[in-house]
């Protein structure tokens, strides 16, 4: 079955003739898959999610309506966290088709989708992401490190004894004498935002268990060490910025003292303007987050309801171009605006788990 744009394109030649005819007829659908025409109320693919993802899905979208002569895909960037609840509230034409998540899907998120009758789900992973932590281009750059993070950043601090107190920093040069003598203030994403989730357990949970008695705690009450070690201050020093990516960078450009945390893609659209600094020694660059090498890299997920494919036509063409070499491929449209694309092994189990149409499995 073709999985590239030529395969699209010879399914739109098909349907070309009744779109013409017929104005809310489906203009475009993947070849082999049945055409089915649209009443008046058909809505078109209704995406919700992350705010790392939205970019990414925004241009397929955008690319998809050119290329088929189909309806866009409505994207709406509402966080991880947030856009799960949604996706998982049940199915029908109230609730949306895919939800986007710079996390994979929490064991209690599944459950939630299960109890609302939410249907079979597809788990699609579209490649990997590293979480940079940026400043502006303006700015002298100093280096970080997740321990450095994680003692400007953490509400609280261990005491060395097993407990937490409040932490007392002020700015840099408080944790390091070569760090510069400025206030700390870090721009980043809210609670339901993915990346919020992954970077306090990439950086914050992980600097955190380093401290004496705090393995101990995380064997003991993993939910509890979580909860201690990666919440964030709340005293000025973070700043929660919402789920728009593009006004941390415009806080950046405004008062470069500043840093700001958000995904590479983002850090990808923006040079010149903002710079990624290096953590533990090694800079956000592509390949380094592709080698593994740059230590705060995560996966990106969509995950796509599959009883929609017959309450929206459009969705599983739209998830097939997605999956396409020239979407999300080494040398995809995407790899070029910042998605880390998979190893092709990874890659061709997606497609062949978006071919089989298999619900993810129990988490």
């Amino acid at each position: 079955m073709p999985r590239g744009f030529m395969g699209v394109v010879d399914s739109v030649g098909r349907a070309g003739v009744f779109a013409r005819f017929l104005p809310f007829a489906l203009a475009a659908a993947v070849a082999a898959l049945p055409f089915v025409a649209r009443g008046e109320g058909g809505r078109g693919v209704v995406v919700v999610g992350s705010s790392t993802v939205y970019p990414f899905s925004a241009v397929a979208a955008e690319r998809f309506a050119q290329i088929t002569g189909g309806r866009a895909p409505k994207i709406e960037s509402t966080g991880s966290g947030g856009g799960i609840k949604i996706f998982c509230a049940g199915q029908g034409g109230g609730t949306p088709d895919i939800v986007n998540s710079s996390r994979r899907m929490k064991p209690s998120e599944q459950k939630l989708c299960a109890e609302n009758n939410a249907g079979g789900i597809l788990e699609i992973k579209i490649g990997y992401d590293g979480i940079v932590v940026a400043q502006s281009a303006e700015a002298k750059p100093f280096a970080l490190t997740r321990e450095i993070l994680f003692l400007a950043l953490a509400r609280q601090l261990p005491d060395g004894e097993g407990g937490m107190q409040k932490n007392p920093h002020q700015q840099w040069s408080d944790l390091d004498s070569s760090l510069p003598a400025l206030p700390i203030r870090v721009y980043g994403p809210p609670p339901s935002s993915g990346t919020r989730d992954a970077f306090a357990e990439l950086v914050m949970e992980e600097a955190c268990a380093e401290f004496p008695g705090m393995r101990e705690q995380k064997k003991a009450d993993k939910k509890k060490f979580r909860a201690l070690c990666g919440a964030m201050r709340e005293d000025g020093a973070y700043i929660d910025a919402g789920e728009n990516d593009n006004l941390i960078i415009r806080k950046l450009l405004a008062s470069p003292d500043s840093l700001g945390i958000f995904g590479y893609g983002f850090l990808d659209a923006s040079r010149g303007k903002v710079r990624g600094l290096s953590i533990g020694g090694v800079a956000p660059e592509f390949d380094a987050i592709a080698d593994g090498d740059y230590p705060v890299s995560r996966p990106l997920y969509f995950y796509a309801k599959l009883a929609h494919y017959s309450l929206t036509p459009e969705l599983e063409s739209f998830v097939r171009f997605f999956l396409s070499p020239e979407v999300t491929g080494e040398e995809g449209f995407l790899a070029e605006r910042g998605l880390i694309p998979l190893p092709p092994e990874e890659y061709r189990a997606m497609q062949n788990a978006a071919d089989e149409r298999r619900p993810m499995a129990q988490l």
